[in-house]
């Protein structure tokens, strides 16, 4: 669970390390709904680029950026519809674009929820103490920039063979990176790591996003709401909303799943991961190209009981459709077939993941069979930002992307997305999956038998979990008054 006991004085000393850096920290009422930011700081923002290293950013932790990269303010949610052209399927198909968060990816925001229900407690000073980020790319960029606006020190940890953009990047934010082996199935070396710093007798604290209960709280309390004031914003008479699919990684979005299916009680969750690591459809291994979707076990934070559909996507898929969104034979290929141009130019707005969870959702309208009353929504994590050296390195091993092979990827892989590697999940199948969490987390990383029988057995578990954003909001307002900067 997510611990609010107060430590006075680390929190004192927190608050004057924010009282110097002019810290002031946003509610996650203010990160739902921005309209509730104070004007004072909307004005300032005027004149800060999106990515900067400035404090005011915080308030940028939100799906209501206005999409530019310097000086914007707050409007509604940034997202895409697909159309059927694209698609394959009649079912209407909505995507929230992650770019326009603060370093172009939404898991600056799991961060936050992580990091500041310590610091407002003073169970993390930032005087004293390092915050370490184990993550397999998106969440140690979005800690360690989170560190760098809260004042503190960070230290990055993902797995080496991960994208250069990400390195690149983190060498001007984190005060430290840790090189783990391996690529995105590679979580178990991140968590020895982790332990292997716990032993050396440094003073930090450890963020690790598949544990820790905020990443899962931010994205139900803010990524939920965004993608029902989409559904809202686009049903039409006669339509209904039917469900989201999305890549499990370390869980925390598919929390929104939860959020939704409590207001919208008919539709699905569907869990989508690499048939090249088909751990919750077969309990099985391997190794994959879907960068953010790190693997091989199942996240102490994913509420399994409320999933209803698992989804194996080829990794091949989603690199052949990122070659077709982003080289210009496949986009003038995808004009050619129908696209709007328009639109077409904006499918860069699409990282690897993204591409992901777009396949997951056709798959999941596919095996239900919906039509053109039915939407679904889901979530592009992040953007082409963070993968143009792998066209680069694609190129480099497969020569030029050609019109022919934009038409094989095309007919393939979005026209020819298929029912394979798909799970309708029962009750045995789902406890099947959670059961799978007792061999990382009960046996290697020291959770209870008594917790790990709770998350299935006891109905207020996940729900109790559900109702922290407003008792940290409180403490969040008591933090800026201790700082005494306003807010």
């Amino acid at each position: 669970m997510i611990d609010l006991t107060v430590h006075e004085e680390k929190l004192e000393s927190a608050a004057m390390v924010a009282r110097d850096k002019s810290i002031r920290i946003p509610t996650f009422k203010m990160m739902r709904d921005p309209s509730l930011i104070p004007d004072s700081i909307t004005a300032q923002l005027g004149d800060v680029g999106l990515w900067d290293l400035d404090p005011l950013n915080l308030f940028r932790i939100t799906w209501h950026n206005e999409p530019t990269p310097h000086g914007g303010g707050f409007g509604g949610v940034n997202y895409l519809e697909l159309p059927s052209e694209l698609t394959g399927v009649s079912a209407r198909i909505f995507i929230l674009v992650g770019k326009w968060f603060p370093t172009g990816a939404h898991k600056v925001g799991a961060a936050f929820g992580c990091l500041v229900p310590r610091l407002v407690t003073g169970q993390f000073d930032p005087a004293t103490q390092k915050a370490v980020w184990p993550s397999t790319g998106n969440y140690c960029r979005g800690g360690a920039y989170d560190s760098n606006l809260l004042g503190c020190e960070s230290v990055a940890i993902l797995p080496e063979g991960m994208s250069a953009e990400r390195f690149h990047w983190l060498e001007s934010v984190a005060g430290e990176i840790i090189k783990t082996p391996g690529s995105e199935s590679n979580v178990k070396e991140i968590f020895d790591k982790c332990n292997e710093l716990r032993a050396s007798g440094e003073d930090l604290v450890i963020f690790n996003q598949f544990d820790e209960f905020g990443n899962y709280l931010w994205h139900y309390s803010v990524t939920g709401p965004a993608m029902q004031e989409v559904i809202e914003a686009e049903l039409q008479p006669g339509q209904r909303f039917r469900g989201t699919a999305l890549a499990t990684g370390s869980a925390g979005t598919i929390a929104s799943g939860d959020y939704l299916k409590q207001h919208y009680p008919d539709s699905v969750i569907g869990a989508a991961e690499a048939i090249q690591c088909p751990t919750i459809l077969y309990n099985g291994f391997g190794e994959h190209r879907i960068e953010g979707i790190g693997d091989k076990h199942i996240p102490w934070v994913h509420n399994v009981k409320n999933t209803d559909m698992a989804i194996g996507l080829d990794d091949e898929a989603t690199i052949a459709l990122t070659r077709l969104f982003n080289e210009p034979a496949g986009k003038a290929y995808l004009v050619d077939q129908g696209i709007k141009p328009d639109l077409v130019e904006q499918l860069s707005l699409f990282g690897i993941s993204c591409i992901g969870n777009m396949l997951a959702t056709i798959k999941l309208a596919k095996h239900y069979e919906m039509g053109s009353n039915d939407v679904l929504v889901t979530i592009g994590t992040d953007s082409m930002e963070m993968y143009n050296s792998r066209l680069v390195e694609l190129n480099d091993e497969r020569g030029e992307f050609t019109s022919l092979d934009a038409s094989a990827a095309f007919h393939r892989y979005m026209l020819g997305t298929g029912l394979d590697h798909v799970q309708e999940l029962g009750y045995w199948d789902r406890k099947r999956i959670h059961n799978l969490k007792y061999y990382t987390w009960v046996e290697q990383q020291g959770k209870t038998f008594e917790e790990i029988q709770a998350q299935w057995y006891d109905e207020d578990y996940w729900t109790s979990i559900q109702t922290m954003a407003d008792p940290i909001d409180d403490l969040i307002e008591q933090f800026n008054e201790r700082v005494g900067l306003g807010v």
